[in-house]
């Protein structure tokens, strides 16, 4: 095991505890999403994790470690770990090229210059190399500083919200690359965020806190077709919510429906259509079935009454 969090207790004022009793564990060449919405705790325990805050009991061992935090580190932070918060830290007068070369040897400049230029392929930021970070946006400044983290090759690079500055072509781009990176170097990754849809593909395991509980710990799978409850079940999108005497009404096996897993049929429940909006590779639709209003993904547009199915 990789990473162990036991029986963590962790408070930001004495009278709000966090986290109360916190089990988790990660494995080792893994990629791991920390999910929930605002609040929920996804910073304060990666911040834990790195050795940023102290907690108040418990463990956390890292590679058979027993992580001491804060009080036992002079300098923040752990070694075999990079974290990449939502400050960047660049130096000012350093380039692009210098800031992500910063922990590199300077042994063999030739290779250092190549394993930078790689780097930055793979956050699509080469023609970069010899700009000053003050030049750059928000989100590229981001991706130097997860360049930079990458060159150490650490056992574990975690990240917070590390697509949220990022516009939606230059995002595909380099979740895609980033990803593919780390199972190639065999660097295990925790990413927290509230855009799970974008990045289920690569995920591996897929942690839900709220308001510091731990929720549901399962595959990417298993938590998008059986949520643990509704909560979790929102952070996958847009979701059909059903109270128990609606799950009895409608006869079904579940208490949530995504919009594409209910279908227009000919024979199903009789619905009235409220809305039918063109939202790009799909229609949005609002039917209104037994007094309730469902949201269905649809090819085609539609109009007039209809019945649907649930899957």
């Amino acid at each position: 095991m990789l990473l162990e969090i036991n029986n963590l207790f962790f408070s930001h004022t004495k009278d709000k505890p966090l986290f109360q009793n916190l089990n988790l564990s990660f494995e080792a060449n893994r990629i791991i999403a920390l999910a929930g919405e605002s609040g929920c705790g996804k910073s304060t325990l990666l911040s834990l994790i790195y050795g940023l805050l102290d907690w108040e009991s418990g463990d956390i061992i890292f590679d058979k470690t027993r992580l001491l935090g804060p009080k036992g580190n002079l300098v923040p932070g752990e070694a075999d770990m990079k974290f990449v918060a939502q400050n960047f830290d660049l130096m000012p007068y350093a380039t692009v090229a210098e800031n992500v070369g910063k922990f590199i040897s300077n042994i063999n400049l030739k290779q250092k210059k190549e394993t930078v230029m790689e780097l930055l392929d793979v956050v699509g930021l080469q023609e970069f190399a010899h700009i000053l970070p003050k030049y750059l946006s928000g989100g590229q400044q981001q991706r130097v500083a997860i360049a930079r983290a990458l060159s150490v090759l650490p056992k574990l690079l975690i990240l917070d919200e590390p697509f949220s500055n990022l516009d939606f072509p230059r995002k595909i781009e380099l979740r895609e690359r980033l990803f593919r990176y780390v199972k190639q170097q065999g660097i295990s990754l925790i990413i927290s965020t509230h855009e799970l849809q974008d990045i289920m593909p690569w995920l591996d395991q897929i942690v839900i806190l709220q308001e510091g509980r731990l929720i549901q710990n399962d595959s990417p799978e298993e938590t998008y077709r059986r949520p643990y409850n509704s909560y979790v079940a929102k952070l996958f999108g847009e979701v059909n919510i059903f109270s128990e005497e609606e799950s009895t009404d409608f006869q079904l096996s579940k208490f949530s429906y995504y919009p594409k897993e209910i279908k227009i049929s000919e024979n199903g429940f009789p619905g009235e259509v409220m809305e039918s909006r063109f939202a790009g590779n799909y229609y949005w639709n609002k039917v209104k079935v037994k007094n309730k209003e469902l949201v269905i993904f649809t090819d085609d547009q539609l109009e007039g009454p209809v019945s649907v199915s649930f899957m």
